[in-house]
């Protein structure tokens, strides 16, 4: 059964590293939720991050940063960091990519060290999907989609959330535009929470297994924690917010129907 908390610290005594999510828990894209800055400096454990995000390690750990949160973390772990270093490592045979990212630039600057070469649509051996320009439509995208999927391309997806928190409301992330091609029959590699690798990648790179995952999606955060034996803390003002405004938590959770149940709930981060 979930138990609901009001500090992470209360029970950060029984881990040996905090893990947290990113996006819904520690910002909103903008800045800090009220109490997570505060949070993090009052744990005496190791913390890292992992974060369903298109983007590398280092530039995600300059981002949080920049927001104000001056305690480093001890690992940054990102599915953009995941997909990279198997192109590094030869893992993956497709060199000419067509990027689909949130800003121009992002890919390439991804792709920084690696041997592949980022071309338009036709020229392209797979579709690498990292983000999505503010204001993306599902619609707007699904011509694209038909194309590719008659041509057989794969896709690698290295976010695969589906929604985003952002402030004032959601926007859709890759992952929405992932399980579309996907649903249309179209092959596709997600990077990423839940799928277990990135879990075992940060569980080798801290050095323990012991480890407590915090994040606001339970399709992401909490089911691949569970899959990976980590207990979780789910917090309910991330992409959820609407649903626990009002009312009792434990209603709300059990309305949601999660395939794995949290070990711990908190309102919001602190």
């Amino acid at each position: 059964m979930t138990q609901r908390i009001d500090t992470i610290a209360e029970i950060a005594g029984g881990y040996d590293a905090v893990v947290f999510d990113q996006w819904g828990v520690l910002h909103d894209g903008t800045a800090p939720y009220p109490g997570a800055v505060r949070c993090l400096e009052a744990l005496a454990r190791p913390v890292a991050v992992l974060s369903n995000s298109g983007k590398r390690a280092a530039p995600n750990a300059d981002r949080i940063a920049a927001m104000g949160f001056a305690r480093p973390f001890d690992t940054v772990m990102t599915s953009g960091e995941a997909l990279w270093r198997d192109l590094d490592a030869g893992l993956i045979p497709h060199r000419r990519l067509y990027p689909i990212e949130r800003a121009p630039g992002d890919a390439e600057h991804w792709a920084g060290g690696l041997d592949v070469t980022l071309t338009g649509f036709d020229a392209c051996e797979a579709i690498l999907l990292m983000g999505l320009p503010d204001g993306s439509t599902l619609g707007a995208w699904q011509p694209m989609l038909e194309r590719a999927r008659a041509r057989g391309l794969p896709l690698y997806c290295s976010n695969p959330d589906r929604a985003s928190p952002r402030r004032g409301g959601q926007v859709i992330s890759p992952g929405a535009l992932a399980f579309a091609y996907r649903d249309m029959g179209g092959e596709v590699a997600f990077y990423g929470k839940p799928h277990r690798p990135i879990f075992d990648s940060l569980a080798a790179a801290l050095g323990t297994s012991r480890l407590l995952m915090v994040g606001d999606s339970l399709e992401h955060d909490i089911a691949g924690a569970a899959q990976a034996g980590w207990d979780s803390v789910f917090v309910g003002g991330g992409l959820y917010a609407d649903t626990f405004s009002t009312g009792d938590w434990a209603q709300a959770l059990a309305t949601l129907a999660p395939p794995h149940a949290p070990t711990y709930f908190i309102g919001a981060l602190q």
